[in-house]
């Protein structure tokens, strides 16, 4: 089944070229299926690129995926087009005033970092995000920097300065075989990183609502699962495309910015040779299983989502 999508959304044409089954809007509504809800609160400054990586994602699955476009109320994009995000976006305080709700909400990573929580201009409005999460959204994942905010939020668990960036290619543990988040992964996988911050695993361990499902030895905790809130951390970025980590590395280089090459990304770790996507297959497998798992669990009636 199909992803549904403006048809005038650049993703449309990108997916619909790859192969992706897309819809358009008129023609879902003809339909009698309840389509799987998903909303992207995008806080990336390349809303466009975001918006296609992910919906790359969830699009590949065998369900009908109504998806929205959602951004915080008062941040203003420097890198997208007005005319965009004026079109296909809504601000978060006309959805919580809708009342409407969602299957599935992805909060993306975004490029602050460096900052604590408190000091991020919308870090007010993302934690009224977090709480209508629990009334208004089934499962909530939490991506990167969007993922250390949330756990941090509803567990105090804290991110830590690393002294050199985590940057490249880099080989994680499967912690629970049996997760239905999991289903199909083999015993080891490979995913992007990117951040100058981490979370530690030993802070995640002493949260006993807190299930670990990956982690790497050189990079820590990757995938954590928060039954209790119905949502999952990843602090990594298996949405990334092949090219991503080349373009960050070549614009800190071309910026003069002191950078070494993403570990165990380009062939032979030479950045002259081209990179090898090794993490596509379990990008899609994560996702996938994340709509199965909202498709198994989620109420027929949207109605009834946070009852």
């Amino acid at each position: 089944m199909p992803i549904t999508l403006p048809e005038n959304l650049p993703a449309y044409d990108v997916l619909s070229a790859e192969g992706v089954m897309v819809m358009g809007e008129g023609r879902a509504a003809s339909q009698e299926i309840r389509p799987i809800r998903i909303a992207l609160l995008n806080l990336m400054p390349k809303k466009i690129q975001t918006e296609n990586q992910f919906a790359r994602l969830i699009g590949a699955t065998p369900l009908q995926i109504d998806f929205k476009l959602i951004r915080m109320s008062e941040h203003q994009t420097k890198n997208t087009a007005a005319e965009h995000m004026e079109e296909f976006y809504r601000p978060f305080n006309e959805v919580k005033a809708s009342g409407e709700k969602f299957d599935g909400l992805i909060i993306t990573g975004a490029p602050i970092e460096h900052l604590p929580f408190e000091e991020v201009t919308y870090w007010d409005e993302l934690k009224e995000v977090f709480e209508w999460t629990q009334t208004h959204v089934h499962s909530t994942f939490g991506v990167c920097w969007g993922g250390m905010a949330m756990i941090n939020y509803f567990h105090g668990v804290k991110k830590h300065v690393l002294e050199e960036k985590a940057f490249g290619l880099f080989r994680q543990n499967n912690l629970a075989p049996a997760s239905p988040y999991l289903r199909g992964f083999s015993d080891e996988c490979y995913i992007p990183v990117s951040r100058w911050t981490e979370m530690r695993q030993a802070e995640i361990d002493a949260v006993p609502a807190l299930i670990p499902l990956l982690g790497s030895d050189e990079t820590g905790p990757c995938l954590v699962q928060d039954p209790d809130h119905r949502a999952l951390y990843i602090f990594n970025h298996f949405e990334y495309d092949t090219g991503t980590l080349n373009e960050e590395y070549r614009r800190d280089v071309d910026a003069g910015k002191p950078i070494v090459p993403p570990l165990h990304y380009f062939q032979n770790d030479n950045p002259s040779l081209r990179p090898v996507n090794r993490w596509r297959s379990h990008a899609h497998l994560l996702y996938g299983n994340w709509i199965n798992e909202i498709y198994q669990t989620t109420p027929y009636d949207l109605a009834k989502i946070g009852e």
